[in-house]
């Protein structure tokens, strides 16, 4: 699978930034392990594997015209390594022509934009499980995606032009509720936002923050970057919710940056009365 080259300042900063070599390999070498085993679903006609794919944030299918290639057996051990993707294969020749596959071909596919990316050709040819390991990291977006060293590229190859970011430290009290309002908002925005949670405690992602010309002490945030024009916005918040969400969208939209009052606030200085 080719990776597209950087489309903005922001992205080459974020490569560099994220993806240098030791925290890459961290990344790679770091595996929960097998958890509770899943199934793989399979697909035997058009509307399962619609439904199929309809139910999950991030749907895997196997779409083998031949159940005695190498693929098949890396595929199934690949479960136990992602139990947050659904997995489905399928030999059906209506369920292949539907998703336009002509050849044997792994088919990744994402609710959050609609997507279907296909590792298939030469890539496929060449797979084993490294490569579709990688391949699954890189590109499993959810509805809420933790921002890490895989996913970077992940969310930068997406059509969704807007990205929104809630800048928090995993481990504080405050955090359950606070995704869990983030993840609700995230449902309203399918489509049009891609929705990134930023573990602000994790040394990596000292630069995302900087980037935003946030302190430490101004988090929890919201932030918001537009991959068209690197425009961008940031909103210092003490709790989340639907509404600061939907405001501080509305806001970028129609130019209101809300930073230029924080800059602002920022030199002037403080008079005690």
């Amino acid at each position: 699978m080719d990776i597209a080259q950087p489309r903005s300042w922001f992205l080459s900063f974020l490569l560099v930034c994220v993806l240098a070599p030791e925290v890459t390999a961290e990344a790679e070498a770091t595996s929960d392990g097998p958890t509770a085993a899943q199934d793989i679903t399979w697909l035997t006609d058009v509307p399962a594997a619609m439904a199929f794919i309809a139910a999950a944030e991030v749907a895997l299918i196997g779409f083998f015209q031949d159940l005695e290639i190498p693929a098949v057996p890396i595929f199934h051990d690949m479960v136990h390594n992602f139990q947050d993707v659904s997995f489905g294969i399928s030999n059906n020749s209506e369920v292949l022509a539907h998703y336009n596959i002509t050849g044997n071909t792994i088919s990744l596919f994402r609710l959050v934009d609609n997507e279907q990316l296909n590792l298939e050709g030469e890539d496929f040819e060449n797979i084993d499980a490294s490569k579709l390991s990688r391949f699954i990291e890189v590109n499993s977006l959810h509805m809420v995606t933790e921002y890490g060293p895989a996913t970077a590229i992940g969310l930068f190859s997406s059509n969704i032009k807007i990205h929104l970011l809630l800048l928090m430290n995993k481990a504080s009290p405050e955090y359950e509720e606070n995704v869990h309002r983030f993840q609700q908002a995230a449902k309203l925005f399918q489509g049009k936002v891609l929705f990134i949670l930023v573990d602000s405690e994790k040394k990596e992602n000292e630069r995302v923050i900087s980037y935003f010309k946030l302190k430490k002490s101004q988090l929890p945030a919201l932030t918001i970057y537009r991959t068209l024009d690197d425009e961008w916005d940031a909103l210092p918040i003490t709790e989340v919710s639907i509404e600061h969400v939907q405001n501080f969208y509305d806001g970028f939209l129609e130019g209101k940056l809300l930073r230029e009052n924080h800059e602002s606030e920022e030199k002037t200085p403080k008079v005690e009365l």
